[in-house]
């Protein structure tokens, strides 16, 4: 039997009896084992800083407060870290290495935990992506506005336009360690759209009278909001991706591994804090969920913040993308040169048929926050603390004091209810902005 048959086979067992017979794990399309640690860290940096932070302010912030919104966005830094360095340390579980989150789960669980987790990481980067696509959407209407408020132009005509973007920037780069230089073009257009959004609302906040900072909504409307934030809060910092993302660094991975989550959770977290606070703390209670919508400033300057928060979320967007690529490419033998017809002809229809409904998705459903609170309830909750969790206690269950136990059953169990509460929070807050506008709505 050659390598190439063990493999496949060892592709095809879920067990604890699976023997390791190849340290570089499973057969993949893509590229692995070829990035420094800080590339790695970029890219968690890259994701946790996209345009998706210039809506804390009105997501996180309006709804938690100062006390709540500074207090849980630490907490959720910490236990963010903790929890991805749980998944990181089992990347070589059992003497192999697992290049896939269900890879790992169907090596500790079994074949029905590999559906599962697939399942939920799927919809996790699905409902990421429609969150992408209605952020590059939003500031593509943002910038048009500033030039003519016609409105001729709505929102799910700006979603169409930038779900089309992201499809061709999808065909044209094969897989995740082909974004390179890429990833500087992102942390360029980050900073711009940070700094930008920074600035002005630091000038809007000298300048503005004092501010309301009182908790929006009233009773259970109000308690609702507050567990919706919650989810957004976790939302912030996690991909549900990590062994894909751990998949493409060099060796020692568990050690370079962890130098990219420290890099991410402490300098790459920074940028995230200033525009979040800053935010809040000059519009008040009536923060947009879109930062740049309330600032002020002048039109070229904030034309260029728009401008870069949508090139920017197309580059994140195929990060987020990659894990269903590599599915689709490895399952139908997509390897070789990325410009071979039958290579380029695949991506075309797959991934433009892929992002063809994410952006059908996006301009049905256009809420931003309702969908940062349903993808944190239903998918970050579940795959990164309550499954990082158990997948650790039982890796190693032999290994563990019984205080050790305690502490992860204790997170299994709060984190089990935070998902669910969070979940009819997040499917309250979208049939509720459902009546209030309209399917395709020009928010």
């Amino acid at each position: 039997m050659g390598r190439r048959d063990i493999e496949l086979q060892t592709n095809k067992v879920y067990g604890h009896d699976v023997v390791a017979a190849d340290a570089e794990g499973p057969s993949t399309a893509h590229q692995i084992s070829s990035d420094s640690w800080f590339q790695v860290g970029f890219i968690l940096t890259t994701g946790i800083n996209s345009a998706y932070v210039l809506g804390y302010s009105g997501t996180v912030m309006v709804p938690l407060g100062w006390t709540g919104g500074v207090v849980g966005l630490v907490l959720a830094t910490i236990i963010s870290l903790y929890a991805n360095a749980l998944i990181a340390h089992l990347h070589e579980y059992g003497g192999q290495r697992h290049i896939r989150y269900r890879d790992l789960a169907g090596y500790i669980y079994g074949k029905k935990a590999y559906s599962l987790t697939w399942a939920l990481q799927y919809i996790n980067l699905f409902m990421i992506n429609t969150g992408y696509i209605i952020l590059a959407g939003s500031a593509l209407k943002a910038t048009y506005v500033l030039f003519r408020d016609d409105g001729l132009l709505k929102l799910p005509y700006c979603i169409a336009i930038a779900g089309l973007v992201c499809a061709m920037f999808a065909i044209c780069i094969p897989h995740l360690s082909a974004l390179g230089i890429w990833l500087g073009f992102s942390t360029v257009f980050s900073l711009i759209y940070i700094i930008i959004s920074f600035l002005l609302s630091l000038k809007d906040g000298l300048h503005s009278p004092p501010r309301d900072y009182k908790l929006p909504g009233e009773g259970f409307s109000k308690v609702f909001t507050i567990i919706g934030a919650s989810a957004n809060l976790v939302f912030a910092f996690n991909t549900g991706m990590l062994p894909e993302i751990q998949a493409t660094i060099r060796q020692p991975v568990v050690k370079n591994m962890m130098n990219a989550l420290y890099f991410q959770f402490t300098a790459g977290v920074l940028p995230l804090y200033l525009v979040a606070f800053t935010g809040y703390w000059a519009y008040g209670s009536s923060t947009s969920v879109y930062l740049l919508n309330s600032v002020n400033g002048p039109v070229w300057v904030k034309a260029t913040a728009n401008i870069t928060a949508f090139l920017q979320s197309v580059i994140a967007l195929h990060i987020f993308a990659s894990p269903m690529y590599e599915f689709l490419d490895t399952k139908y033998g997509i390897k070789g040169s990325a410009l071979n017809v039958k290579n380029m002809s695949f991506r075309i229809v797959v991934r433009g048929g892929y992002l063809a409904f994410n952006t059908f998705v996006s301009a049905f459903l256009p809420f931003l926050g309702d969908f940062m609170s349903l993808t944190g309830a239903i998918s970050t909750f579940p795959l990164t603390f309550i499954l990082a969790n158990h997948m650790y206690l039982k890796a190693k269950e032999e290994k563990l004091t019984s205080s050790q136990k305690l502490w992860h059953w204790f997170n299994i169990g709060f984190f089990s209810i935070m998902s669910i509460l969070a979940t009819i929070a997040a499917l309250r807050l979208i049939a509720v902005d459902s009546k209030t506008y309209h399917v395709f709505a020009d928010v």
